[in-house]
């Protein structure tokens, strides 16, 4: 595997080692070993997985005081991911990072505690999976709206309407966020 750093200290986009043939290909998404030798010392409790539609935009999500740390990839399909930076002390304090993570280039995403996350699928559909290291707590989630003027993610244009959640639509902006991480 090799780590490939970002703009955001802690913030990582992981390149595994692909073994191919006529066959497919095999490669290892996660190895405890191998994730520990590369400086990512996480105890992953809980894998979590979606499937969404083209033009689905999940996000931004985090946990106040639960946070979890995930290593994101996608399964099938296309998707622009991104993490915000919600800690405080950070040099990129509200500042945000996007990659494509797809079936084809094979990439994870490595979300360290204190980001929101959210992706935007770009293909017709995509199944999208989620390691993260303490579990789910829903009365502890917070989120982000998506279209949020100060941190003003660049999303892809998708040739169809973005579909959300009753919930994403809601979120607060990041201004009038009111949370300690």
């Amino acid at each position: 595997m090799k780590l490939i750093n970002t703009n955001i200290k802690d913030l990582y986009i992981i390149e595994p080692q692909l073994f191919g043939d006529e066959r497919g290909y095999f490669y290892e998404s996660y190895n405890q070993k191998e994730f520990s030798r590369l400086g990512l010392d996480y105890n992953f409790v809980q894998d979590n997985e979606s499937k969404s539609k083209k033009g689905v935009l999940r996000g931004l999500h985090f946990q106040k005081t639960y946070q979890q740390a995930k290593c994101v990839r996608v399964i099938k399909g296309e998707v622009y991911d991104i993490a915000v930076d919600l800690r405080k002390n950070s040099e990129t304090y509200g500042k945000y990072f996007g990659v494509i993570l797809s079936e084809t280039n094979h990439l994870m995403f490595m979300i360290p505690k204190g980001f929101a996350h959210g992706f935007l699928v770009l293909s017709d559909e995509a199944i999208f999976d989620y390691k993260c290291d303490e579990f789910y707590h829903p009365e502890d989630e917070g989120g982000i709206i998506f279209n949020d003027e100060t941190i003003n993610i660049k999303w892809p244009k998708v040739d169809c309407k973005i579909t959300l959640s009753k919930k994403d639509l809601i979120h607060p902006t990041f201004k009038e966020l009111n949370i300690k991480l």
